[in-house]
């Protein structure tokens, strides 16, 4: 099971990579004037604007309770429940940080990313954690 959760660690670690490379590059980006922000009240920003949000809505309950949902017992249905947590739970990050800058710093989207975060924090895969979620219910204990 450490095998497992070293895997997950370097998916986990790498979508904080992903997030600080689209973080840095829309910055620089942004403070260089290489494109012209979003209009965040046109068509186009307003859609963009949904489809991050509904993301968001959807793809963050999803992944944190993923695992409860198909109960893996092996390891390799874990690795599979957990990575799609973590991928889950932290898509809505990166779109948030990019639709940041892309509109113009609106501050709608990086409280977006910034739940997407608290999120992903809460999927950080720890082999206590591996080892609870893997572990068979025992149905003859009584539950208050």
């Amino acid at each position: 099971m450490e095998k497992v959760v070293r895997q997950l660690n370097w998916i986990y670690y790498g979508q904080m990579v992903i997030a600080l490379i689209v973080l840095t590059a829309m910055y620089f980006a942004f403070s260089k004037g290489l494109y012209e922000p979003l209009d965040r009240m046109s068509r186009l920003g307003i859609t963009v604007q949904y489809i991050i949000i509904i993301d968001a809505l959807i793809t963050i309950p999803l992944g944190l309770y993923l695992v409860k949902l198909f109960k893996p017992r092996t390891e390799k249905t874990y690795f599979k429940c957990a990575a799609s947590r973590i991928l889950l739970a932290s898509n809505a990050m990166i779109f948030g940080i990019f639709a940041y800058y892309w509109m113009g710093c609106y501050q709608s989207m990086l409280w977006v990313a910034a739940i997407s975060a608290v999120a992903w924090y809460f999927s950080k895969p720890t082999l206590g954690k591996a080892e609870e979620e893997t572990t068979p219910e025992d149905p003859n204990i009584p539950t208050y």
